[in-house]
């Protein structure tokens, strides 16, 4: 089960938005510039910017940021893989 995090790699101030996107799979600083928008029309992008630190956990040691996005299920026995190039000599 994929979870939101705050990143402790991609951060300016919070890890907010690097871990924001790190859980969508988008550039971090293509969120931080929604964010900036955000505070500068209206003051809820620094409310919710502030909310976001304080409710979402920063991520664990022992969890890697790119483990659920390239884990592949272990097929055990017969690997029909029509992909393979492999020839009989």
């Amino acid at each position: 089960m994929k979870k939101l995090y705050r990143s402790k790699e991609d951060k300016k101030i919070g890890g907010v938005c690097g871990g924001i996107g790190e859980y969508f799979g988008l550039d971090s600083t293509l969120i931080r510039l929604i964010a900036v928008i955000l505070i500068f029309v209206s003051g809820a992008g620094l409310i919710a910017y502030i909310v976001a630190w304080a409710i979402i956990p920063e991520r664990p040691g022992h969890i890697d940021v790119n483990f659920e996005a390239e884990s592949e299920p272990y097929n055990e026995g017969n690997n029909n893989n029509k992909d393979d190039k492999t020839y009989d000599i």
